[in-house]
């Protein structure tokens, strides 16, 4: 994407207000090139606007700017100097908001910290990422705990008997100097770590203009939007949506926890535009029986992202809500790759969407040549969005410039990207290869089925054998029989899964990807 077309982006959003301008250029003046900057300038030129709705109320943009200020200096009285790593363990709420936007000012590298953590995951992420300093929900403490940290901890959200909360690590800042320009901090996000503990993924601070304007290109984000955030804020994908929110002087309204009802009542309430979450929250959303989705009449944009979107999901969702639903596919080492749009998913909803602006995608075979539209291969990703390598040494395959998602898939004709599955995924049956998305796209496709995940096991004459995971829909009744028929019916014999197992509940990470690593051990358990 061009500078022009970028400058279009920009008018349609209506972010060249001159005043606006200039109450960025202020607070880029201050805070330099970081998230800091998009809450400072919305602080300047609507100091009395929502900035974050949550639990516990409302907190304006002038409010959260001092409040952060103050937090920044607190943290700088407890040792924390410029350059360390501070770890940010919080779910969905301002205070995790607020810890952002004081290690932007105080110069920390924030690393981010899934809330799902167990408390000896907890304990090598902490030491390989050298973290200096711990802000943690009170909620949360018992895994701190559990993971030994003996450090410094700042509590958010509650209160804990003999630790500093927030409030009061921002009452000493208080009393402090104003800090000197911050350290440009470089900000730390974590893999999904479906496979085993996540690795960290560093990036810098400042957002690339080409990145940010190819995204917004094809997502019709605007002034005056609404935000309500349901996908956790510790992933990149609820991170860039706090970003874009911030830029464009947009309340978000968030909740430390996902629920199906409380999501679709934060909609109506506050007559939300947008909502970003990931793929099985909108799965969720539909096969919730108490709740009627439909209802979120405000909606323009459904922004998903964190997962794969089932074909399935895509197309009851603009059935039965609405046609507003995008799709972004990325990761958080290659970062924005395609975007879906709504007539993108109603033409081929299996489809992961076209090249953002600003990126380049390229389908390459296992010598590293260009595939042709409609052959398979692995997908490689150039942006000025990747990121600059795992924390604890090594990256992705790189080849002439482009780095691997780690994903297969392919392009048709209309330059439309189908994403297969993970290379690391693929199930070999029989010297047969076989994704897991193909068969769980027939599945969830049926009314009877809430959920499906399809993962390979050891078998002795095929090599690996085909186990499904089946979560029934509620009142249905299901027998294996009825689930083989039903693959059978759409799919080659050798795709059909000989294991069948009726779950209430599958193991996903916050960001919803299926831990198969758990599946596969409990069949085979």
């Amino acid at each position: 994407m061009g500078a022009r077309e970028s400058l279009d982006v920009v008018r349609r959003m209506g972010l060249l207000d001159p005043a606006r301008l200039a109450s960025v250029a202020g607070a880029a003046t201050r805070w330099g090139p970081s998230i800091a900057t998009f809450y400072g300038a919305a602080a300047l030129r609507h100091p009395n606007r929502p900035a974050v709705i949550d639990h516990r109320g409302t907190l304006r943009f002038a409010q959260l700017d001092r409040r952060s200020s103050s937090l920044a200096k607190g943290m700088a009285a407890q040792g924390l100097r410029p350059g360390r790593n501070i770890g940010i363990l919080c779910h969905n709420h301002r205070d995790f908001v607020e810890a952002n936007l004081a290690a932007a000012k105080a110069g920390l590298n924030a690393v981010y910290l899934n809330t799902g953590f167990a408390g000896p995951q907890l304990a090598e992420v902490l030491e390989r990422e050298q973290v200096a300093g711990l802000v943690c929900d009170a909620s949360l403490h018992h895994v701190a705990e559990a993971a030994g940290w003996d450090r410094p901890v700042i509590i958010a959200d509650g209160q804990v008997d003999g630790q500093d909360s927030i409030g009061e690590i921002r009452r000493i800042g208080r009393r402090r100097p104003n800090l000197l320009l911050p350290r440009l901090s470089s900000p730390v996000l974590l893999t999904s770590g479906t496979t085993g503990v996540p690795k960290g993924a560093r990036r810098g601070t400042a957002t690339d203009p080409r990145a940010a304007s190819g995204i917004m290109n094809l997502i019709p984000y605007q002034q005056g939007d609404i935000f309500v955030i349901a996908c956790p804020l510790f992933h990149a994908w609820g991170l860039s949506q706090l970003i874009i929110a911030a830029s464009l002087g947009s309340p978000v309204i968030v909740s430390p926890r996902f629920s199906t009802e409380q999501t679709v009542r934060s909609v109506i309430e506050h007559r939300a535009t947008v909502l970003a979450v990931v793929p099985v929250m909108l799965q969720r959303l539909l096969a919730d029986e108490d709740i009627d989705p439909s209802a979120m009449t405000t909606l323009r944009i459904v922004a998903t992202s964190g997962s794969a979107l089932p074909a399935p999901v895509a197309t009851a969702w603009m059935d039965r809500v609405g046609e507003h639903l995008y799709n972004l596919y990325g990761s958080t080492e290659v970062g924005q790759a395609t975007i879906a749009t709504p007539a993108d998913l109603l033409a081929a909803p299996g489809t992961a969407g076209r090249v953002v602006p600003g990126s380049e995608v390229v389908i390459l075979d296992r010598d590293g040549r260009a595939c042709a539209p409609g052959i398979e291969g692995r997908i490689f990703v150039r942006n000025a969005a990747q990121f600059s390598g795992y924390t604890g040494g090594g990256s992705k395959e790189v080849i002439d410039g482009r780095m691997s998602s780690g994903d297969v898939g392919y392009f048709d004709r209309e330059g439309r990207l189908f994403v297969t599955g993970r290379a690391d995924d693929m199930i070999i049956s029989g010297g047969e290869n076989v994704f897991p998305g193909e068969v769980e796209d027939v599945l969830l496709a049926h009314p009877d089925v809430a959920d499906a995940a399809v993962v390979g096991v050891s078998d002795p004459d095929f090599g690996q054998r085909l186990a499904a995971f089946v979560v029934p829909a509620p009142g249905a009744v299901l027998g294996p029989t009825e689930i083989r028929e039903l693959v059978a019916a759409q799919l080659a014999r050798h795709k059909v899964p000989r294991d069948i197992t009726f779950v209430d509940e599958l193991p996903r990470t916050p960001t919803g990807k299926i831990r198969r690593t758990s599946l596969a051990e409990e069949d085979t358990g």
